[in-house]
This record gives C-alpha cells, sequence and structure tokens, in this order.
C-alpha cells in the first residue's frame, strides 16, 4: 500500500490498514470508498458543495481520452518516467489525476507505488474502478498533501493546478517533478471559431519561475504538438472539459461546429530539486 499521512489539522502520522479504511495512531479513521479510494478530504478543504472539476466536465474529458486523444502525450511522456525507474525509492503521486487514464498509461507495472490525488469525487470514483491495484485519495492536492516529507521519486501534475512547496516537500533528494500545461496553439481552431478570437497565451515560463522559488530547477523542456479530426461529439467534449462555462453567443457557435481539424499542444517541463 502507498504511504499516506492523517489529514487532520495538527496531526499528520502515519496511516495504517484497518479493516474498510485507514487508521492513524491518534485514532483518527477514514473510509475506503466501496469504489476503492480512500477519503481524506477535509470540511475546510471544500470549498463548495461540489469541489473539483463539475461532473460534466470529468465525464467529457473521460470521453476525450478513451478516444485516443491522450495516447501522443503518454507516448511523450514516457522517456521521462523510464529514466527514473527501477529505484527503491520508486514512488509517484500523480496531483490531480481526474478520472485516471494516464496512471496506468504511464505506470502499469508499479500499481502499488502510485498514488492519484483528486478532489472531484466523480473524477476518483472513475479512476478507482478503473485501476484497482493503485492508491486513489479523494483530497484537496492544493493544501497540505497527505504524503510523508522526501519518500517520492515523481510528483506528476498534468494540467492540474500545482502546491509547489508541497511537491518539493515529498520528492526525495534525487526526486523529479513532470508537469504538462495546455501550449500556446492547444485546440486554437476550435478556440478561434467558438471565442471570434482564440487568444495565444504561453504558460509554461510562468511555471518554471513558480518552481524554481520552491527550489526546483528546470531540467527540460519540450512542445508536444498532434494535429487531430474531431466530430461534433468530440468538439463539444473539448469545450465542456476546457471551459467552466459558455457564453450563450459561443455556445450557439459550438453548435453549428460538426467536424474540425484542430491542434493538440502542451508545454512538458521536468523539474529535480536544486543543488544545495
Amino acid at each position: 500500500m502507498f504511504e499516506l499521512r492523517c489529514t487532520v489539522r495538527n496531526c499528520g502520522r502515519v496511516l495504517s490498514e484497518v479493516e474498510r479504511g485507514l487508521k492513524c495512531e491518534q485514532g483518527h479513521h477514514f473510509d475506503r470508498a466501496r469504489e476503492g479510494y480512500y477519503s481524506l478530504s477535509q470540511p475546510q478543504d471544500r470549498k463548495s458543495k461540489i469541489p473539483g472539476d463539475a461532473d460534466a466536465a470529468v465525464e467529457a474529458r473521460h470521453r476525450w481520452l478513451q478516444r485516443g486523444h491522450g495516447n501522443g502525450l503518454i507516448e511523450a511522456l514516457k522517456p521521462w518516467v523510464e529514466s527514473t525507474a527501477g529505484q527503491s525509492t520508486d514512488r509517484t503521486v500523480d496531483l490531480g489525476c481526474g478520472e485516471g487514464s494516464f496512471g496506468p498509461a504511464l505506470f502499469a507495472n508499479i500499481p502499488q507505488r502510485y498514488c492519484g490525488i483528486d478532489l472531484s469525487k466523480k473524477a476518483i470514483k472513475l479512476a478507482a474502478r478503473g485501476w484497482k491495484e493503485a492508491t486513489w485519495v479523494w483530497a484537496n492536492a492544493d493544501r497540505a498533501l497527505p504524503i510523508a516529507d522526501r519518500s517520492v521519486l515523481r510528483v506528476v501534475s498534468l494540467f492540474g493546478r500545482r502546491p509547489t512547496s508541497e511537491m518539493a516537500r515529498i520528492l526525495t533528494h534525487d526526486g523529479v517533478a513532470i508537469v504538462a500545461v495546455p501550449g500556446e496553439k492547444d485546440l486554437i481552431e476550435l478556440r478561434e471559431h467558438v471565442q471570434q478570437s482564440g487568444q495565444r497565451r504561453s504558460r509554461w515560463q510562468k511555471v518554471v519561475d513558480e518552481m524554481a522559488e520552491a527550489g526546483l530547477q528546470l531540467r527540460e523542456h519540450c512542445l508536444w504538438k498532434d494535429q487531430v479530426e474531431l466530430d461534433g461529439d468530440a468538439i463539444a467534449d473539448a469545450m465542456a472539459m476546457t471551459y467552466r462555462g459558455v457564453r450563450f453567443s459561443q455556445n450557439a457557435r459550438v453548435q453549428t461546429a460538426t467536424a474540425m481539424r484542430v491542434t493538440l499542444a502542451a508545454d512538458l517541463m521536468l523539474f529535480e530539486k536544486a543543488a544545495t
């Protein structure tokens, strides 16, 4: 089992597996849901009644990845995963793991050393059902991570938020962080059609600066790009998983796009702990 820590405020003790869940030596108990994930979320971690991504966005992203639109990205990330594999501390924490497609695609051979964390209950349920051998946690990755200091070889953040200081805290001295953010031209054709502007924004340099402040320095950066043909259903899913809300005028333009060839792009970054 993946080593986890108690999330009750001012506790942080090791959690041991007990019947129907986890328990620390202070007696704090956390249930294991019937789907197989552990519920470590605390009330103060949930700012809304339905925290995390909306169910519709989670389902749309699941359908999108089931179509194979993330396969090229997975292949681009594999060399970084393989280059750090095989160590005794070969554990991976996937922050904002979503519905769980990337975990088994990248770490299928070490399910007992993989932990996916997400705040969306819909997402973590789908993830736990899809890969039962791994560890899945319902918790807020933006706050203190329920992971021991210097116990993880890899932290992965694919299109999610990045608690940089926490990432640095849980990484071993030779650990790495793998980060992906949307590229400047990601879905540019669709955005131009829907928004009538297609604003282009490069995010990766800001991420590098944020990580550097936490003591994580950039080792490698590359741009992954692909082009895919989307039908009407795939276009609708792309919008649903990308935007929290689409204005009425934009939604009407989405309906007019029945087929489109679009660009997929992501800035991929590999970080390591800075020498001290």
